[in-house]
């Protein structure tokens, strides 16, 4: 029984570095947005900062490989490290659009976006934390159910950027390069709300 709770402590251990490095990305895309200098040094944190998370995924996945007795449903399990692991991807490829386009500052309803994402990730840490009490559903519930709210906002924000975007707008060129930029922002936050999906999932099966 001890060897098991180890285990499964361990497992859960493993998912709550991986969720605490995509906040920490999205706080890193937050910065570069807010604070936009030292470009080429900012995007390349947050590719590092996906690099590990891919780290972190082959790591759960190899260790999912190993465990004949496994503390989740296995599908569940991948969905949810292959998941987090979207999140990272998206907000990687929007820093590195930016870069790419040569952006010569951010908007507001980019900051917005940013700020949405840093709040979505701050949840999912809290709500991978509750792995560990499955037993009390009521919390990791309520924090899902956040993230959705969270994802509603992200989609508000979205179309506001894009009104914004065509009204004010007066290069073709910027109008290309932002609306790309946004529908990259919007992913990254609808992959968070993918990631509270799986999660609610654990919960019912658990409940």
């Amino acid at each position: 029984m001890f060897n098991i709770k180890r285990r499964k402590d361990e497992f859960f251990g493993m998912f709550d570095k991986a969720a605490q490095n995509v906040h920490e990305a999205a706080l890193a895309l937050l910065d570069l947005l807010e604070h936009y200098e030292d470009v080429p040094n900012k995007v390349r944190r947050i590719k590092n900062l996906e690099h590990a998370g891919d780290d972190h995924t082959h790591r759960m996945l190899d260790r999912l490989a190993r465990m004949f007795i496994t503390p989740l449903d296995r599908d569940d399990i991948q969905r949810a490290a292959s998941r987090l692991d979207d999140v990272l991807d998206e907000m990687d490829t929007a820093a590195n659009r930016m870069m790419l386009f040569k952006i010569e500052r951010p908007t507001e309803d980019s900051k917005a976006l940013g700020r949405v994402l840093v709040k979505a990730t701050a949840l999912l840490i809290e709500a991978f934390g509750q792995l560990h009490e499955l037993r009390k559903p009521e919390a990791m519930q309520s924090l899902c159910v956040e993230v959705h709210t969270q994802e509603n906002e992200g989609d508000r924000l979205t179309q506001h950027a894009m009104a914004n975007l065509f009204e004010q707008a007066t290069d073709p060129r910027d109008i290309i390069k932002w609306k790309d930029v946004y529908e990259i922002l919007e992913k990254a936050i609808d992959r968070c709300e993918d990631v509270a999906d799986v999660l609610q999932n654990i919960v019912v099966k658990h409940s």
